[in-house]
């Protein structure tokens, strides 16, 4: 026998000889139930602590002079592009008129023919060059002063400058009759030739991170002292019959980049983030044939970020996060000559006259930012601790029923051997 060392008294796990050990039946049949038990919970142990989970932050956003991507793409099929106009408004003062950037149209054919594409161009590209004319030709701006941005200083050469520079003196337009540079380009054919087709716009828009607007109007857009105003004679002057109006599907509208699918597919169905890939006006469709009709959508934007896990160990200048943001939306209709809502159950509702036609989205930026963190559900730390938790106390478990088992088997051999 081995000497005793100081530490044999403080033996918490006191031994037994094998001779006063007695294997059963039912104890072998607890063993192999306990142990499967016991890997049942250690294999769900494993898999909670592989888990990964989002566990959202709200934080005051501090970002300063950051612009914010608007990903657009709608349809309007009683729209032609020629008329079709997109500006962006903000309250800190700077306007876009006619956003022609990162922005394209399509047109499309009449919704009687299918509507499918005719051709596709940029904005830039919509309008003929007038490159075949004389070296010292200057057309004249007929009365208005020549855009600054006129490719030959001082010159409206083309149809588009003579509008533009009508757009700078708050002037009407119209289809261009009696100007040179417009009859030469056949401008008053080609509306003639899209007044029936319809027109898809889509593309990015780069706005301030402040309280604005965008919206897609007719005719072209111009200031007027404190007015926003657009040229809406060529959008009144339709054939017989046939005018034209704002019905318009909205395929997607999102504000920042998406969420690779990937990502999607993790988050699974019970997390809120995924709440996010839903854009509350993907696939909107809203349908009128009165072409004094007005559309409004309201959307509260918060900006909000995506932290992948081990994001914080990952290559600096690129850790895997998303900038992005999610929004809800209020939307409202009305017609331009006013009204009520008795129609539908309301005529306490009371609309105002006048306004423009066309599509409008109000959006205001929350000060308050989402921070969506992945972590794992539990640490490793954890992970060791619940293995433990379930080998001891499933053990200890199966060692009272087989006790039991063991209790009960040997009263009923006392009970029998009496009765015999």
């Amino acid at each position: 026998m081995a000497p005793k060392s100081r530490f044999t008294r403080l033996d918490a796990f006191t031994k037994t000889v094998d001779e006063a050990r007695i294997r059963t039946t039912s104890g072998g049949i607890v063993t192999i139930v306990s142990l499967l038990v016991v890997f049942f919970l250690s294999w769900g142990e494993w898999t909670d602590y592989r888990r990964i989970v989002v566990h959202p932050e709200l934080v005051v956003d501090k970002g300063r002079g950051e612009r914010m991507d608007i990903h657009l793409n709608m349809t309007f099929p009683n729209m032609p592009c020629e008329l079709l106009t997109l500006d962006v408004m903000d309250v800190s003062g700077e306007q876009q008129h006619g956003v022609a950037h990162g922005i394209s149209k399509i047109r499309l054919r009449p919704a009687a023919q299918g509507g499918g594409e005719i051709e596709s161009n940029t904005l830039t590209q919509l309008h003929e060059k007038a490159e075949h004319l004389a070296p010292d030709y200057c057309g004249g701006c007929y009365g208005a002063t020549a855009p600054a941005n006129a490719e030959k200083p001082g010159c409206c050469n083309t149809c588009d400058e003579v509008r533009e520079a009508y757009a700078q003196m708050s002037w009407a337009f119209g289809r261009g009759e009696g100007v040179e540079q417009c009859e030469r380009e056949h401008y008053a054919e080609r509306l003639d030739q899209q007044r029936e087709e319809g027109c898809r716009i889509e593309g990015l828009l780069q706005v301030n991170k402040v309280v604005g607007n965008f919206h897609l109007a007719p005719g072209r857009s111009f200031s007027n002292g404190n007015m926003h105003v657009h040229d809406l004679k060529t959008y009144w002057d339709f054939p017989e019959g046939k005018p034209h109006d704002f019905t318009h599907i909205i395929h997607s509208l999102r504000f920042g980049p998406q969420l690779p699918d990937t990502v999607i597919e993790r988050m699974g169905g019970k997390n809120t983030w995924t709440n996010h890939h839903l854009n509350p006006l993907d696939a909107t469709h809203q349908e009128t044939k009165d072409p004094n009709f007005n559309y409004m959508y309201f959307v509260k934007i918060v900006p909000t970020s995506y932290l992948p896990l081990g994001w914080e160990k990952r290559t600096p200048g690129y850790d895997g996060s998303i900038e992005t943001h999610q929004y809800s939306v209020t939307s409202h209709k009305r017609s331009l000559m006013g009204g009520d809502d008795s129609q539908e159950g309301h005529p306490e509702r009371l609309h105002a006259r006048n306004g423009i036609p066309g599509v409008f989205f109000s959006y205001d930026i929350s000060p308050m930012k989402v921070i969506n963190r992945e972590e794992r559900a539990k640490t490793f730390l954890g992970f060791l601790s619940g293995l433990c938790a379930i080998v001891g106390g499933t053990l200890t478990v199966a060692a009272a029923v087989d006790r039991g088992l063991f209790e009960g088997a040997s009263r009923l051999k006392k009970l029998r051997s009496k009765d015999m």
